[in-house]
């Protein structure tokens, strides 16, 4: 490689300094007449591959905090330890992404100002665990939360339009320092071969556009109307879940449909509950200590009723939202109980909102007992039937004939044999394509998603047309006017045209521009080793 450029002596030790770990000038490290050897090359393009692989895991970072709740939740039952992941998932994530960041913007600029690429051995160790740590998350992804790389293709619908442009300009950018590379460099076969790869990077970017599909593309008129918002728990944020709190405060976030899960106590009485156990939600390793790993429906309603179901959600705060609470809230929360699906049903026809729910658990040998329980206390609750979304498969049939004005929801798709058709179906907002939900949609299905907490994902969901979706932020959807974004086809058309013009014109602004620089260096580089070589041969005599 040539010797380096005009650069600035101080600036150039700084940038050696934390690269190379390296405590000496720029000056000192040209007279020791050190380059950049292939091997160096390898270890730089292993750090821009590390760069790459962990700025997608940040995306899928981001991309699955929308369901991390549930993440949450499944650690407590597996470990009985609540901590918010969320938290630690930023936090290691943000530390990778920016070592990487930070050492690849190093290598950059020290190759414009023409210095060797010496990568300390340091470096090279945490550069080898950072590869391994983003890889074991991924696996561990992929193993025990699969689901999720549907998220990531769902989240390309809301970020694909986006994401072309930033990954145009990055490696538009990444002409300044590839064209400093090639016009620097002695190996042909290298040269040709960076130019073959990156001028085929950029023309299957600057085509890109013609893959890329979202629902968010479309004209205003055509925007189907603002799904209506489903409570999961109530309003979980704001209010310990299952509880008559988080009830009125998700009719305060004009929730349509109050969603839960009704489990049967040993005497019969129906209350709300989503977990098996008690110990997640209430504080019965306190009140009942020896019975506090039993199941819910081992408990009579009495001992139930001596449960505090608020204080947990003060102090594991399952949701930062829970920090601003206001002191009255604080207090009402700790004054919560697990209520009865009587009681639920009385709040829910008083604020004249439905109700949908689960029976759990559905694997318990006094099932039908349980509905049989259930039926009853939604028939003597006088709430109007139609205002009853149930969900259980078990014994549907039943619940048919006992109550018919009761709404039928079914947890799967249709089916092409379908005896009689589905009107309500409620599924995993995975598990729809945004054509299927159009489909659903000209077929007059309400469909519903779970659970959907990020703007994002509601703005593809409503650009799809979905009649509902299930939240756990009602208080942040509710506020949404329209989706995130809504561009024409036209519009977008004219945006992709800008872009990739502005791009290959910076692109080869840049490499003109390198060449004119180069060949004016040529004669003094020219003169530099002439004397340079004199002086060698002097000393040598």
């Amino acid at each position: 490689m040539a010797d380096p450029p005009a650069c600035c002596a101080a600036c150039a030790t700084c940038l050696l300094c934390p690269y190379s770990c390296r405590w000496i000038t720029a000056k000192k490290e040209k007279r020791k007449g050190l380059r950049t050897t292939k091997c160096d090359c390898s270890w730089f393009l292993f750090l821009f591959c590390v760069f790459l692989f962990t700025l997608v895991w940040l995306y899928i970072a981001i991309i699955i905090l929308n369901d991390l709740h549930n993440f949450n939740e499944f650690i407590f039952k597996q470990r009985k330890l609540w901590l918010d992941w969320s938290k630690v998932l930023l936090i290691a994530t943000a530390v990778l992404i920016t070592y990487s960041s930070v050492l690849l913007v190093l290598a950059l600029c020290l190759q414009l100002c023409g210095q060797p690429l010496k990568l300390h051995w340091l470096h090279k160790i945490l550069l080898i665990l950072t590869a391994l740590v983003v890889a074991a998350a991924f696996t561990g992804l992929g193993i025990k939360w699969a689901e999720e790389w549907r998220s990531a293709r769902i989240s390309l619908q809301a970020t694909g339009p986006f994401l072309h442009i930033g990954v145009v300009g990055g490696m538009t950018l990444l002409a300044w320092p590839l064209a400093s590379f090639v016009y620097r460099t002695h190996n042909t076969g290298l040269k040709v071969f960076l130019l073959l790869v990156y001028c085929t990077v950029m023309i299957a970017l600057y085509l890109a556009p013609l893959a890329i599909t979202s629902p968010c593309l479309m004209e205003e008129n055509q925007l189907p109307p603002k799904p209506a918002l489903v409570g999961h728990r109530g309003a979980p944020m704001l209010a310990p879940e299952n509880t008559l709190m988080s009830l009125h405060k998700a009719v305060d976030c004009d929730v349509q449909v109050f969603e839960t899960d009704v489990m049967v106590s040993a005497d019969g009485v129906p209350f709300l509950m989503h977990d098996e156990e008690l110990t997640r939600t209430t504080n019965v390793k306190a009140v009942f200590p020896e019975r506090a790993a039993l199941n819910s429906t081992a408990f009579n309603w009495t001992d139930l009723q001596q449960l505090d179901a608020g204080s947990w959600f003060l102090e594991r705060r399952p949701f930062p939202t829970v920090q601003s609470l206001s002191a009255g809230d604080r207090h009402q929360a700790t004054e919560q109980r697990i209520p009865s699906l009587g009681q639920a049903l009385e709040a829910a026809k008083q604020s004249n909102i439905s109700i949908m729910f689960d029976l759990r658990p559905e694997n318990h040998s006094d099932y039908q007992s349980f509905v049989n329980a259930t039926l009853a206390v939604i028939l003597q609750s006088g709430i109007p039937l139609q205002q009853v979304l149930w969900l259980p498969d078990g014994f549907r049939e039943q619940v048919k004939q006992q109550a018919p004005g009761v709404k039928q929801v079914y947890g799967r798709k249709r089916l092409q044999d379908e005896k009689e058709p589905l009107l309500h179906v409620n599924l995993p907002y995975q598990d729809m394509s945004s054509e299927e939900i159009r489909q659903y949609r000209q077929d007059n299905i309400s469909v519903n998603l779970y659970v959907v907490n990020q703007p994002w994902l509601f703005s593809v969901l409503w650009c799809s047309g979905v009649s509902s979706v299930t939240t756990n932020a009602c208080q942040v959807l509710k506020e949404m006017k329209q989706p995130i974004w809504l561009l024409p086809s036209s519009t977008y058309l004219m945006i992709w045209i800008v872009v990739d013009c502005v791009s290959f014109l910076t692109i080869l602004w840049a490499f003109l521009l390198l060449k004119k620089c180069s060949h004016r260096r040529l004669p003094a580089e020219s003169e530099t080793d002439v004397l340079l070589t004199k002086i060698n041969s002097l000393m040598q005599e």
